[in-house]
């Protein structure tokens, strides 16, 4: 585990292009292409419209060695001690066993088994639970507290800026996200700091990659723009057409549409293109009238199973043959530049 405390609680997502509200997991092949060799397990280049994505979560996609898990765990019984001088029970979470996503399995699914069952995976799950893990005994813990005595346990474990989801809001201006540069991480970060120090020399300086990445984003319109693409573009909205969705012109319309009738379902607003940064966890399904969702996640499955079926008659195989060869070539031509950020992401 090499990050700083804030990274800890905090996602840094650099989209090249695409839309990063949703995942694209019913589109993602297991097998890496040319650039993803390079970009590591984070890079995606989606055929379903998604774009290239290049993400990173706290502590990476790597298997901790020994010291890692036994830093972990120094990790663990530091919060122990922190919140019960808050006045709050917390058991020390042996490293071993990673929290399971109730969700995991179902992005081992086949795309059109995914679609059959989870559509888009926009509307059909609650991403502000889906990191819940029923056999963590703190989750039991917090379940029984009162709504207020939970608002105060997340403020001690996380942190004043941190939502529901333990995810921190970061909001700032072009100083950074305040003016000492402190952030009160909570016990759980206090505790990372503890043990890890501020580390802030494993920063990665993503500025020195900005040519590569815009490099990337030109790479990718050349993919879309690519006569083989644009034809099996237009034969998969003709597709969609005859099935009864007319009006798409992009293969990612399909997911959005279903985004933005979620968003209007939740009162959830995107950030603006040039407002403020920010990292927060999704919006709860809680308050969200619950026959409309139903009725959202039929449609969201039918759309995604037509999607599917249209893709799969040639637009999928032309995408993946023009993205490889493109791909190669651009290895080819950035290689140092592409070694350099593999070089730096396996040392942060």
């Amino acid at each position: 585990m090499k990050t700083t405390a804030l990274a800890v609680v905090a996602v840094l997502a650099l989209a090249a292009c695409g839309n990063d509200k949703a995942p694209v997991a019913s589109d993602q092949k297991s097998d890496k292409s040319p650039l993803a060799e390079y970009m590591g397990d984070g890079f995606v280049s989606s055929s379903g419209g998604g774009g290239f994505k290049i993400s990173m979560r706290a502590g990476g996609a790597q298997q901790p060695t020994e010291e890692d898990l036994a830093k972990q765990r120094k990790v663990e019984d530091a919060t122990v001690t922190c919140m019960k001088a808050a006045g709050f029970e917390y058991v020390a979470v042996p490293p071993e066993q990673n929290a399971k996503s109730k969700f995991a399995d179902a992005f081992n699914l086949p795309p059109d088994k995914f679609a059959e069952q989870y559509g888009y995976g926009i509307s059909t799950i609650d991403w502000s639970k889906a990191g819940e893990d029923d056999s963590n005994p703190n989750t039991k813990i917090r379940a029984a507290l009162s709504p207020a005595a939970q608002k105060a346990y997340d403020k001690a474990l996380n942190g004043p800026n941190a939502n529901g989801n333990g995810a921190v809001v970061i909001q700032g201006g072009k100083d950074g996200p305040s003016s000492s540069g402190e952030m009160d991480l909570g016990c759980r970060g206090k505790a990372v700091k503890q043990v890890y120090g501020d580390d802030s020399n494993r920063n990665v300086d993503f500025k020195k990659f900005d040519s590569l990445f815009k490099d990337i984003q030109a790479l990718q319109k050349r993919i879309e723009s690519d006569q083989r693409v644009v034809d099996a573009t237009t034969a998969w909205t003709d597709c969609m057409a005859d099935a009864g969705h007319s009006g798409l012109k992009k293969v990612d319309d399909p997911r959005n549409q279903i985004q933005q009738q979620l968003d209007a379902l939740t009162g959830n607003k995107p950030p603006a293109k040039n407002g403020p940064p920010q990292v927060s966890g999704p919006p709860s399904f809680d308050k969200v009238d619950a026959t409309k969702l139903a009725e959202l996640r039929k449609s969201e499955i039918d759309l995604a199973v037509t999607d599917q079926k249209c893709k799969a008659k040639g637009y999928e195989d032309a995408y993946k043959k023009v993205q490889y060869e493109a791909e190669k070539e651009f290895v080819d031509q950035h290689k140092s530049e592409l070694e350099a950020y593999r070089d730096e992401m396996a040392n942060r």
